[in-house]
């Protein structure tokens, strides 16, 4: 029996598995974990030891589609990437991450590519993800960390706003957390989590930033504000306080569609309350405003004095598994391990020292992960792009612009456990290991870190993505460790002194300690559950308000286009698919696409239960069978992103801070199909 973690998303639910005579493996949920520690699972996880045994495996190294020996392989691509940096430059080499990759992968990609490959072009999906959150929480507390509390705090709330979260579906045991709190959820749809709410606030699509200013006015308007905290603990209150004159109540209830009374209900709860709560989740930062939509959220929270206090907060939702760590040590366009910033001196200086090289040696930063995406195979663009752990042609925005620009290039190479959609088009795959075949460390949304082990040994013909990187660094003259321990001890010295900091951590302790939270700054640390009890992460220890206003979607609804779309998950899928896919309990419990609509569209556009539709925006279109449904307002349609489809339709307009795309709207047309 081995002691290790859910594959999926970021509770990282602690699970037993054991080997079954015949190749299969017995799941069992741990005890001894916060996230699932009552024993739950969702059907997800219940059902992870199908990846293993997957028929889909990839087992050899595939050099344009013919497999061949790993150093064949290898050397194909060590040299291809030397030759595409001796004419082009370093930066004409790219890399893409993903938020599921452990924290060693993570911290070995970004040092990959800036020390054997000198390039500034790295990014990883986790950018599609928590970076508006991130941002907010930088600006607002100094750090991000995204619930920076342990989350059996929740139980002992009296109230949580959840705006854009459905935990219901994306991540079932959570719940388990919320079965003592009333619940307020912010969604325009009418999701499992939205029926499990005391109430439930239903905006028109993209306007959860004016909703937030909205009821704000309604603190400040009807005397709720904690003066005491905002006075001892925050700054620039009076200047949002002034810049919300013209988000009265009535005004945004005409915006949003939400009730006043409803919003007063909400706000009212939030602030009669001993404890409560706000969390965010992807459904109010998908967004082109996204990271100021979190400040408004946050400014909210601020005002009713919950951050930094024992039992109440604000906290984001982290989605993928690793989300919160795969931000943190390097895979991240701007970011050096310790999630420190590349632009600054000082962290440059502490990081070359542990990589032996020198700090103006480092790139600087570079495109994020749209943009590096949209540049792909361009004059100024990278050439090449090494991809680990991510499926852009399913879940970037405006997917098959994606595509062009990735059939553009003079080398595309992917490390993958099978042939996603996007491995497809690769020149050279490289067969990877998994969750249970591998160890490392993952951290979990309450920046707990957590110890995968090793369970089970990988296929014949499989070495893990730390093999891979450690081998062409090799080629490329640059001696990496391949073992997961050596590079988590390598990434606490380089994460030393910086906000995450990781340095007091060991697998020892992790396994000793069921996770150790950070900030740990050394062996004798006990962790920190909650960082901001005592003092913010700022210069002067106080959170910032910080003043911002609405302003419309991206792109509005129009006569040729005059449905909203907005898309997200359902409980039996994740993310791109490419796993989740390929599980036959999941694929009966969601076996296709759809496309969810209310009654009062579907006949005003013809269209019965079951029919095949047409969805087109101005970027693609896709077809999906029509789902009948008072679940969701009558001007928005829903359609789940773990198939191909949903996201040739979304728009690539970015937020100007996190750079995060706007997935959750934009405007299409729904046609029944002949």
């Amino acid at each position: 029996m081995t002691r290790t973690h859910c594959p999926y998303c970021a509770l990282q639910c602690g699970m037993e598995i054991r080997p079954e005579t015949g190749g299969g493996l017995a799941i069992t949920p741990r005890t001894d974990i916060p996230a699932n520690a009552s024993g739950a699972l969702c059907q997800k996880g219940w059902t992870a030891g199908e990846l293993l045994t997957n028929g889909e495996r990839l087992t050899a190294p595939l050099l344009y589609g013919e497999p061949v020996e790993w150093e064949t392989a290898l050397d194909y691509v060590a040299s291809r990437l030397s030759a595409i940096r001796a004419e082009h430059g370093p930066d004409a080499v790219a890399v893409f991450g993903g938020g599921g990759l452990t924290n060693e992968k993570a911290y070995s990609l970004g040092k990959f590519a800036r020390v054997a490959l000198g390039t500034s072009q790295i990014d990883y999906n986790g950018r599609f993800c928590m970076s508006s959150a991130a941002a907010a929480s930088n600006r607002a507390f100094g750090m991000d960390r995204g619930m920076p509390f342990p989350i059996t705090d929740l139980a002992e709330a009296d109230v949580v706003l959840l705006a854009g979260v459905n935990v219901a579906e994306t991540m079932p045991p959570f719940l388990r957390h919320l079965s003592g709190p009333r619940l307020i959820v912010i969604d325009p749809r009418r999701t499992r989590t939205a029926k499990e709410a005391w109430l439930h606030l239903q905006p028109t699509p993209g306007t959860d930033l004016a909703l937030a200013l909205g009821m704000l006015h309604l603190v400040i308007a009807d005397d709720l504000v904690d003066e005491t905290y905002v006075a001892a603990r925050t700054a620039g209150y009076e200047e949002v306080r002034t810049s919300l004159a013209g988000w009265w109540p009535e005004r945004v209830e005409r915006i949003t569609g939400v009730p006043v009374h409803q919003m007063r209900q909400a706000v009212r709860a939030l602030a009669a309350t001993g404890n409560a709560y706000v969390l965010t989740g992807r459904g109010a930062e998908q967004h082109a405003k996204g990271t100021d939509t979190v400040s408004a959220f946050i400014n909210l929270a601020l005002a009713l004095g919950l951050p930094g206090r024992h039992g109440s907060g604000y906290g984001c939702v982290t989605g993928q598994g690793n989300g919160q760590g795969g931000r943190e040590h390097g895979q991240k366009a701007d970011q050096l391990p310790g999630y420190r910033r590349i632009d600054d001196p000082a962290a440059r200086e502490h990081v070359a020292a542990v990589w032996g090289v020198r700090p103006e040696d480092l790139p600087g930063p570079g495109r994020s992960a749209y943009e590096l995406l949209d540049a792909l195979g361009t004059t100024d663009g990278p050439r090449a792009l090494l991809l680990f752990g991510s499926n852009p042609v399913i879940s970037a925005p405006a997917a098959e612009h994606v595509a062009e620009r990735i059939g553009a290039l003079d080398l595309l190479v992917a490390c993958d456990v099978v042939m996603s959609e996007t491995a497809v088009l690769a020149d050279v795959v490289f067969p990877v290991t998994q969750w249970a075949e591998e160890s490392g460390t993952m951290t979990n949304l309450e920046g707990r870190v957590l110890l995968r082990r090793r369970a089970v040994d990988p296929p014949a013909g499989v070495r893990s993505d730390l093999d891979v990187i450690a081998g062409l660094a090799a080629r490329l003259g640059h001696r990496f460790d391949d073992e997961p321990a050596a590079v988590f001890d390598e990434l606490r010295r380089a994460s030393a002194g910086g906000l995450a900091d990781y340095s007091g951590i060991t697998y020892e302790r992790i396994a000793g300690e069921s996770g150790v939270f950070w900030p740990c700054p050394s062996a004798g640390h006990p962790g920190t559950p909650r960082p901001f009890l005592d003092s913010f992460a700022t210069p002067d220890g106080r959170a910032r308000f910080v003043p911002v206003q609405h302003r419309p979607p991206a792109e509005e609804t129009d006569e040729d286009y005059p449905v909203y779309l907005s898309t997200g998950r359902v409980l039996a899928q994740y993310q791109s698919g490419a796993q989740t896919r390929r599980i036959a309990p999941l694929v009966q419990a969601a076996p296709e696409p759809f496309a969810e609509l209310h009654p009062d569209l579907a006949e005003q556009l013809g269209i019965a239960p079951g029919d095949v539709v047409r969805v087109s925006s101005r970027r693609g279109e896709t077809k999906a069978v029509a789902r009948i449904s008072e679940d969701i307002r009558s001007d928005t349609v829903f359609m789940p992103f773990h198939w191909e489809g949903a996201n040739r339709l979304t728009n690539p307009a970015l937020d100007l801070v996190s750079r995060m795309p706007e997935f959750k709207v934009c405007a299409v047309r729904v046609e029944r199909d002949s």
